[in-house]
């Protein structure tokens, strides 16, 4: 009640006071905000101002009315997905690679971090960085061009040494058993590096006399790692798998439609590439948004909920 009283009592003039003080303090450090203008609009356009086409989840769609001046469908859009084949299918592989790469691909990055920061000798440690940052900059279509000619069955390295031990060629990337193990060692080998600099960063604000104070204890260099690392970046781990946890609906798009074969289309088929194809191919425009609509609402769901669980049992949250 006191905070609340305490608010309501501002006089006008300290109202007015306030006003002044914060237009003071704008044009005092008005370079900040020119620099901060391009960000705001890049996230106006491009974030807000299209979110206005999600209207036409709810419309029957024609061309020559645009938008808003379709007719509305109300949900039809919204129960032709969830009653199709295609929900199931979709949903259940979306799920499968999603928590396959939590679960595998996740702890990569904190576990490369957790070495590099055990290696002691400067040069080393920088080349092996650099070596593991560099994948990040390769496109997902450069590195399946490259799997393509190493699992090619027509010249490719992998089929020559099978056919040099008399056996036949195959083509692994149409094999329906390779895809998960591609799609997750390709992840992994592209992702890693990048991923580990913000466990690192995290790392470095560790307090280095709880290591001093657990070497005098008699702690080894591992017991460091478990009982002071980790805790120590704890933070760090909890919120990025909060907002690991808010995509587990959209797999890489980009890396599963290039992965994508005819033999391998039931197990990689996720919402993301069905809805790239029903939007673009079919042209079901309305269907293809309200399946996305779907998709973000879980997603959010999926991320207040989880930021709630760690909230409540490790005292680790977004907000």
């Amino acid at each position: 009640m006191a905070g609340k009283t305490a608010r309501a009592v501002l006089s006008p003039e300290q109202k007015a006071y306030n006003r002044k003080r914060l237009w003071v303090e704008i044009k005092k450090h008005w370079l900040l905000y020119v620099f901060m203008l391009p960000c705001l609009l890049s996230i106006i356009v491009f974030a807000y101002i299209p979110m206005g086409g999600l209207t036409l989840a709810f419309k029957n769609y024609r061309f020559d009315l645009g938008i808003y001046g379709s007719e509305w469908a109300g949900l039809k859009h919204f129960k032709a997905f969830m009653t199709s084949p295609e929900f199931w299918i979709t949903t259940r592989n979306t799920l499968v690679i999603s928590i396959m790469k939590i679960v595998i691909c996740f702890p990569a990055p904190i576990i490369l971090a957790l070495l590099l920061n055990e290696v002691r000798a400067k040069k080393y440690k920088s080349v092996i960085q650099t070596m593991s940052y560099l994948p990040n900059f390769v496109s997902w279509a450069v590195v399946v061009t490259i799997l393509t000619a190493i699992f090619s069955p027509y010249g490719g390295v992998f089929n020559d040494i099978r056919k040099s031990m008399g056996l036949e060629p195959i083509f692994v990337l149409g094999e329906r058993g390779a895809f998960y193990p591609l799609a997750i060692l390709t992840d992994i080998w592209k992702n890693v590096g990048w991923g580990s600099i913000v466990y690192l960063s995290a790392i470095t604000g560790v307090d280095q006399g709880l290591y001093e104070a657990a070497t005098i204890d008699g702690a080894s260099r591992w017991q460091c790692t478990w009982h002071v690392t980790i805790p120590g970046i704890a933070t760090t781990i909890g919120i990025m798998f909060i907002m690991r946890m808010g995509g587990i609906l959209g797999a890489d798009m980009d890396q599963l439609l290039l992965l994508q074969q005819p033999a391998n289309l039931e197990l990689s088929q996720v919402l993301d590439t069905y809805i790239l194809q029903t939007g673009i191919r079919y042209g079901k425009f309305e269907y293809a948004t309200a399946i996305n609509l779907v998709r973000s609402v879980i997603s959010l769901g999926m991320v207040t909920i989880t930021n709630h669980l760690t909230n409540k049992y490790a005292e680790i949250g977004l907000w």
